[in-house]
Parts: structure tokens; sequence; C-alpha cells
């Protein structure tokens, strides 16, 4: 504990370091400056001693400002805002333009260091909405509670989690009930009660009682260590807008310094113009041309946007499926899971063949003892398993089919009438209850088990949502019947449903209308292990409730942490939002600068107003871009 509190007390420090540091520059610049124009306006120096009042005052910001564009070398930047900068004011000096030539290296070093403050701040309240890791785990040992780092604990092990405290590990209650806070990982509002039995997540705050949980996963695989992954990986995946603007500034500034010399000396040596002048004038060129607000805006607007997802639970991978996402044509949602609750009940059993309906059910349960389906869980939790799993030979799970096992000797198949033809068994049972699990015995069919589920709460209003944000087509897909299809689909309103789809045609299926879209954005939304596929083949894959499931959160470029379907919405409005504000930096900072710099070139700008207008438009577009987090 003693070592993490040094660590943050250098942390507090090196921040305030670096916020005292510009301020005494500036203060000390300013103090110098305005005893120079008191010397100059009040006293009328001249000559040297005029010389050397602005030039104390430009040294210190100057410095500043060479430092900087300096330590752009290291990132391949040799061309940067700061050049800009010092070359103009260097020219001022040289057509003996003192003041203006101290006055604007003095504004734009202030401009600078607001600008650093508001980004500090935004990646401040960011870095906050992430910090999810606990800083230490309560380790059961047998001489007692043990206080350890998190990447220590083995899974298995039992760990103490006090109240006020923040889960550091995933794993099971065993003993005690609590009242947790999941907000920071999945948006949810509302606490949720845990008792024995339960499974909680890293990154949850315990707020009530104490808890014993036994360890399910290391921490390199835990819920906190996968977001924060997910966040590192997002960073460096940037939209196409953040890309243009790099390459844009790559360029722009070269091609800014040419055109700048050419006005200076060109119309001299064609016209016999008078050189200071014109030498004026492409120096209000160059400090005009500066391109901060681009340059710091626009990324800083998306980091933001990623940020605001994130604090409403949904993990986008990147700003680039952050801009896919503002541009959705089509969004194809599975329906098991994600319209629907995916809470299967069994309501009803129907045996044939001499079977009994407990022989079919007891079957069926064994048989689906290893899956994570949610039809496989309504089966178990209507026949509860007493007898002991190892009388489950074989096991094989076939999405979109079923599941093949052997138990106490006997082949079972349990799945849907596509595995009973596949593999040849005869006089399957067509039925009206909801979706059918088949299910044979020893190469006899034995009858089915019907189960049903429920509509999302909400769900209609997400498929309206969709279509109010701009979204051309609302389709659903599902390997479920027509009949319970069609149902689904009229009780949502979507405007497609396709049905009785193996994963592979949900790729197919996506891909066909990725290609008739002629280039606009699909994203397609499911859940589970067999939905993975099409969520690595759409435009945006979405993983609904991914944190359960590692081929979805894989698989996937966006995750909706809990299991709220509102959360897209929420996702596609903070897109279309940040957007919306990337455009408007974009026609602001163009806007300004292009009217500048043409009055700069008829002499109609002196170097004050351009120095005005760069940092103005820089703070605009910065605040404009904060903004989203709002």
């Amino acid at each position: 504990m003693r070592l993490s509190s040094c660590n943050a007390c250098v942390e507090v420090d090196e921040a305030r370091g670096k916020v005292r540091r510009p301020l005494l520059t500036i203060f000390v610049s300013a103090v110098v400056y305005s005893i120079a124009l008191v010397l100059k306006f009040h006293l009328n120096i001249s000559g040297a001693a005029e010389v050397a009042a602005f030039g104390l005052a430009y040294v210190v910001p100057c410095v500043e400002a060479l430092r900087k564009g300096l330590s752009e070398l290291s990132s391949k930047n040799p061309f940067n805002e700061y050049l800009l900068v010092v070359v103009a004011t260097l020219g001022a000096f040289a057509i003996a333009s003192y003041p203006e030539a101290a006055g604007v290296m003095l504004f734009f070093m202030v401009g600078e260091h607001l600008q650093e403050l508001a980004v500090r701040r935004s990646r401040r309240s960011i870095k906050a909405l992430l910090s999810l890791k606990a800083d230490h785990a309560n380790l059961k040992t047998e001489k007692g509670v043990v206080k350890v780092r998190p990447e220590e604990v083995r899974v298995g092990d039992l760990i103490l989690v006090r109240p006020g405290e923040r889960i550091p590990l995933d794993g099971e209650v065993i003993k005690g009930t609590s009242v947790v806070d999941a907000s920071a990982l999945t948006g949810e509002s509302t606490p949720r009660l845990v008792r024995s039995g339960d499974h909680v997540l890293s990154g949850m705050v315990n707020l009530s009682g104490l808890l014993l949980i036994k360890v399910k996963r290391r921490y390199s695989e835990s819920t906190v260590a996968r977001i924060l992954n997910l966040v590192e990986r997002g960073s460096a995946r940037k939209a196409k807008a953040e890309v243009l603007i790099r390459r844009f500034a790559r360029y722009y500034t070269p091609a800014i310094l040419v055109l700048a010399a050419s006005l200076a000396f060109l119309p001299p040596i064609l016209f016999g113009a008078s050189l200071k002048v014109w030498a004026y004038r492409s120096l209000v060129v160059l400090v005009t041309s500066c391109p901060c607000a681009l340059v710091i805006s626009i990324p800083l607007t998306y980091f933001a946007g990623l940020g605001k997802c994130a604090k409403e639970g949904v993990l986008v991978k990147g700003s680039n499926f952050l801009d896919l996402l503002a541009r959705l044509k089509v969004v194809a949602l599975d329906k098991t899971g994600t319209l629907t609750k995916g809470a299967f009940r069994v309501s009803k059993v129907v045996a044939v063949n001499g079977f009994e309906d407990e022989d079919v059910l007891r079957y069926a349960a064994l048989a689906e003892a290893h899956s994570n389906h949610p039809i496989a869980l309504a089966i178990r939790n209507a026949y509860p398993i007493d007898e002991t799993i190892d009388l489950i030979e074989e096991y094989e799970e076939e999405p979109g089919y079923g599941v093949k096992a052997k138990v106490g000797g006997v082949e079972v198949l349990v799945g849907n009438e596509r595995l009973m033809l596949r593999e040849g068994t005869k006089s399957y049972q067509r039925g009206k209850e909801g979706s059918l699990v088949h299910v044979a015995i020893g190469g006899v069919y034995a009858g089915y088990v019907a189960v049903s589920d429920e509509v999302r709460e909400g769900a209609r209003g997400v498929v309206k949502g969709l279509k109010e944000l701009g979204v051309g087509k609302v389709i659903m897909l599902t390997g479920d019947r027509e009949d319970v299809a069609k149902r689904v689909a009229e009780e949502l309103g979507v405007d497609e449903y396709y049905f009785e789809l193996l994963p592979w045609d949900k790729v197919e299926l996506i891909e066909d209308i990725c290609a008739s879209e002629g280039g606009g954005p699909v994203a397609f939304v499911g859940d589970g292990v067999n939905d993975a596929p099409v969520i690595a083949r759409a435009d945006v894959g979405i993983a609904m409730g991914g944190l359960g499931s590692d081929a979805a959160i894989e698989a996937a470029d966006v995750v909706i942490m809990g299991d709220e379907l509102t959360s897209l919405l929420k996702a596609v409005k903070v897109a279309k939002k940040t957007r919306s504000a990337v455009l408007q930096n974009v026609g602001l900072a163009l806007g300004l600068k292009l009217l500048l710099l043409g009055l700069g070139a008829l002499g109609e700008a002196a170097m004050w107003e351009a120095a005005f207008a760069d940092v103005g438009a820089a703070l605009i577009t910065i605040l404009n871009s904060v903004r989203v987090l709002k």
C-alpha cells in the first residue's frame, strides 16, 4: 500500500508540474512584455533598447515553442504548428514588428496552455470512467487473510471482499449476501442483489455485506483486464476523418511555408512591390495557417465519444467503428437472447414410441449438462440433475443443430429437426408450442420438449428508435422455425425476418446484405458462441451481453456490457453526436482559416487578428469536442 501511495503522490506531483511550468513561463513573459510595452509607448525607446526589451519578452515563450516543436521530430512530424509560429514571429522581428512578434508568441503559448488544460481534463474524466481495477485482493489462506496483487491470485482461490471494496476478480459467491454496483461495467443505474451461487465480475463495487468469492478466472482473463485491453487496442484504430487530418497536417505545413515564401518574394520580384509589405502579409498567412484546431480537436472528439460510450456501458473498439455506427444503413439482430430474453422455460413435454415424459426430459437434461445455451439451461431447470454427470461418456455440441452425447452407454440426440433428419431418426413430431427440442434415445425418436421465450421489454422501442435515428432497415435473424419467427417479428415491427438459419447461413445473408447496400454500413447484434462468425463478418459486429462469451467479445467491434438492448440506441446517439461535432469542428476551423488567409494576403488582417483567430478557433473546437462527454 505504501508503494502504491508513493506512486500516486509521484503522479500527482508530475501532473502539477505539467500545469505549473507553462504557467510560470507565461507569467514571466507577460510581465516582461508589459514592461516592454510601457518602455516603448510611454518612454518612446527605440533601436537596440526596443529590440532588447521585446526580445526578452519573446525569447522565453519562443524557447518553449521550440522545445515542443523539436519534440515533434521524434514522432516524425518536423513540420508542425510550432514551426509555423516560430518562423512567422522571427520574420516579424526581421521586419522590425517587435511588439507584434512578442505578443503573438505570448498569446500563442497562452492558447496552447488552455488547450492542454482542456485535453487533460477530458482525458482525466475518461480515465476515471475506466478505472475499474482493484488495487489489491484479500486472499484467504490457512494463516489468515493476506493482501496481494490481483495478478497473484489463482483460479480456485478464495478471496474476501468487504463492503465498499471493488471486486478484483471474476468469481462465484460462496458465502454471504450483498448488493453490488455494476454501473461502471454495464451502465446499470440500479444495484443488484447477489448471494451464494451467483457469479460476480471484477470491477463491481460491493456496497453492503461481506462476500467470500471463489475465483473463476485469472486476472489476465478477468472482465476488467478485457475491458482495459479493449480500450487500449481501440485507441489504435482511427476513424477515416482522424487519419485524413493527420495526413493533411503532414503535408499542410510545408505547403503553407511555400505559399508564404511565394507571397513574400514574388510580388516584389515580378512587380516591384514593397518587400516589407508583402513579407508582413506572408507572416500573417503563417500565423493564420496554424492547424491547431484540426490536429487537436478531431482526435479529442473521437476520444470523448469513446469515453461517453464506455460510461453508458458500451465498449467501442476504435473510433473507426464509432464513425460506422453514426452512418448505419441496416441493423440485423439475432432473436434469441438479443430481441428476446433468452430465459426459456419448458412449456410442454411430449413422449412417443413407448417412452415416458420423464424419460424424455431426463435424457435431454443429461445430454445438455455441459451446454451453456439458454434452451439447455431451461431444460436443466425443468429437470434438476441429481445424478452424477460421470454418466456422460461422450459429448459433442454442434452450433445450429444441437447435442450428441452418450449417457450411460446410450446414444442420445437432443436438437432441432435438422439434427434428426441428418442422423436419420424417423417419426419426429411437429408441434406449435414455441421452439421444439427433439430427443432421440438409442436411435429411436422419443419425443420433444417445447420451450418458450419472451420478447425483451423495450425491444419494440429499440427497433422504432433505430429507424428514428436514420437506420434504413431493421431485420431479424434466427435459427428458429418460421411460425415462431413470424410471431416475434410482427410483435417487434421489424422490416424483414429470416428463419431456420445456421451460423454459416447468417454469414452468407449478411454478406449479401452488405453487397446490396452499396457500401452502407451493416451492423449485426448477437450473443453467444454461435453468433461469433456473423459478428466478425458484419461491418459493425455488436456483442450483446458479450462479457459472458469469450468468442463474442473477441469477434465484436462493439460490446454492450450489460443485457440492456437500449444501450445500442445510446451508442448510436453518441456516435452521431461525435460525428456531428467532428464535422462542425472541421467546418469552423477551415472556414475561418480560409477567410483570414484571404484577408491576410490582401493586407486586410494583421498578425493580432490572425493569432486571436487561430487560438480562438482551437479553443472553440476543443470545447465543442468535450461537449460530447456531457
